[in-house]
């Protein structure tokens, strides 16, 4: 019974040291590098949903800004990506990012990896599945990394009960879910995927975030 309690003992101790470690020193290299622009790649899409690519690509600018980021246009980079053949990003996920620095002077490029994109329109749920890999141009390591499966909740409810009630929740449901714009479910997942990120220059919290809680590298959430 003693050795029991003490392994169980040993367990929350773990799970309790595991659960406390700050995002200074989860993301590290992040806090020595403190890179200030970023460059958005196109994302790699493994997915049989083609569109993917370029609404997610629109996705990214925001949550990014938000997190005080000099984020450069997508549409310009988009077309510049275009033009110089670096449209697939897999030709760069890791090689030399050198070439962003001296042409863009970007500090990190960041890639995006779609894995899964799912719509449930009786559900009422956008499943979206992707790997986020911010990466230095100076050094070219890996300075963060998260992965997410995220379902948006397009779910809607009349407040009407029965079963009449219910048919009526279930039709508004599919019709929202249908027309729920696929550039602003991007946005939710990247925003919550991101949310441990350490914040840019330009945020007002800027130097402040270490000693806040890193998240999972892997997670799974629903947001509205």
């Amino acid at each position: 019974m003693k050795n029991v309690v003490i392994i169980l003992l040993g367990v929350l101790l773990f799970t309790s040291c595991a659960q406390s470690i700050t995002r200074g020193v989860q993301y590290a290299k992040m806090y020595e590098e403190q890179p200030t622009s970023i460059v958005v790649m196109p994302p790699i899409n493994q997915t049989n949903f083609v569109e993917a690519k370029d609404y997610f690509y629109t996705t990214m600018h925001m949550p990014l800004c938000e997190k005080g980021y000099y984020v450069y246009s997508p549409y310009l980079t988009m077309e510049m990506f275009q033009t110089e053949s670096a449209y697939d990003s897999e030709k760069f996920l890791e090689g030399d990012l050198t070439t962003f620095r001296n042409v863009l002077g970007a500090d990190a490029a960041m890639f995006t990896i779609i894995k899964s994109w799912k719509r449930n329109n009786v559900g009422g749920k956008l499943t979206a599945g992707v790997e986020y890999i911010l990466r230095s141009t100076k050094t070219g390591e890996t300075i963060y990394r998260r992965e997410g499966l995220i379902k948006v909740d397009t779910s809607v409810s009349s407040g009407g009960g029965g079963l009449f009630g219910s048919l009526i929740d279930l039709a508004a449901t599919a019709i929202s879910t249908a027309v729920t714009d696929k550039v602003i479910a991007g946005r939710k997942c990247t925003a919550f995927v991101l949310s441990d990120m350490p914040v840019g220059k330009y945020s007002p919290t800027f130097g402040k975030d270490q000693e806040l809680p890193a998240g999972d590298s892997y997670i799974k959430a629903t947001v509205k």
